[in-house]
Formats: C-alpha cells, structure tokens, sequence
C-alpha cells in the first residue's frame, strides 16, 4: 500500500458503509408480495466482526430503507444504522461528532453520486471496484473485489493492516 494509504488508514476510528452496492451486490429482488431481499456476503461479515472486536466502530448510512439488512447488521454488532436518507452528509456528521472524531479518523465505502458528498471529507474515500465512474474518480483507495463480494472486507483488511504495520 502507498505511504498515503497506509497514514489515512491507520489514523481511521470509525468505517462508514453504504448498503446497496457495496454490503450488497446492488441487486434488488423482489417477491411476489413486492418484499425485497438483499445478497449479503459472508466474508464482508466477518470482517465487520473483525473490525468491531478491534475495537472501533461501524456505522452505516444508506438511501433506502431495509429492515432485514437493518436486522443483520445488528447481529454483527454495528451500533450505528441509519436508513433512508438520501442526504448522508448530515448523518455523516452528526455520528462524526456523537463519537468524538474528525474527518480523518472516518472512512467511508461507497459506490454511487449520494457517497461522494462523504468522500469529500472522510480521511479515507473507498469504492468497490465496480462502483460508478463518479465514486472511483473521488475514491482515495479502490477495492479489488466488487460490491457485495467482498469489498467490505477489503477494505477492513487494509485498515488492520496500516494499524498493525509499524
């Protein structure tokens, strides 16, 4: 990793992640009584599992309105969710500042227009590598895998890494 990479990494507290496209592949499918299910990935699990055993924090802004991913990600042990709202910025900051942290103590993952806003001020800008063209061109750190398949983890696995390396 670039010495760049590796000081944003190491300064970060607290992973900010969007749901559709990144903890999920972006697929929405629906039932026949229109419920929707989401593609969750194991691996992107375990790693917000890993994240929060270290001892720092996950919280997660998204655009729609999910009570199933709400559910899952409270089994993993993510504090911080907040659904349905479009514009992330405001609650970007407000969890920001509820933990005490600066932008460079935040990292963000995301993939679309509504995360660039965010990418503008977290310490380290993520995307999933297959993320709009928008995202990647604001992205600090772009992930080898896609989303929902393991960019999540990715991501965390550099963050342990630039926090473990001397």
């Amino acid at each position: 990793m670039s010495p760049d990479i590796k000081a944003r990494a190491a300064a970060i507290e607290c992973l900010f992640l969007d749901i559709d496209g990144v903890l999920t592949d972006g697929h929405l499918y629906i039932g026949p009584n229109f419920e929707e299910t989401k593609n969750n990935y194991v691996r992107d699990g375990y790693g917000i599992r890993l994240w929060l055993k270290a001892g720092y924090q996950i919280a997660v802004i998204s655009g729609r309105p999910s009570e199933s991913m709400r559910t899952r990600l409270r089994t993993l042990g993510v504090q911080h969710i907040v659904l349905d709202r479009e514009d992330k910025l405001p609650v970007y900051r407000e969890i920001r500042d509820r933990l005490g942290l600066t932008d460079a103590q935040c990292a963000h993952v995301g993939d679309d227009l509504p995360d660039v806003a965010l990418f503008e001020h977290v310490g380290l800008a993520c995307a999933p590598a297959d993320a709009h063209d928008t995202a990647l061109e604001k992205a600090h750190f772009i992930s080898r895998a896609v989303g929902g398949r393991g960019a999540v983890r990715d991501v965390i696995d550099l963050l342990l890494a630039a926090k473990a390396a001397p």
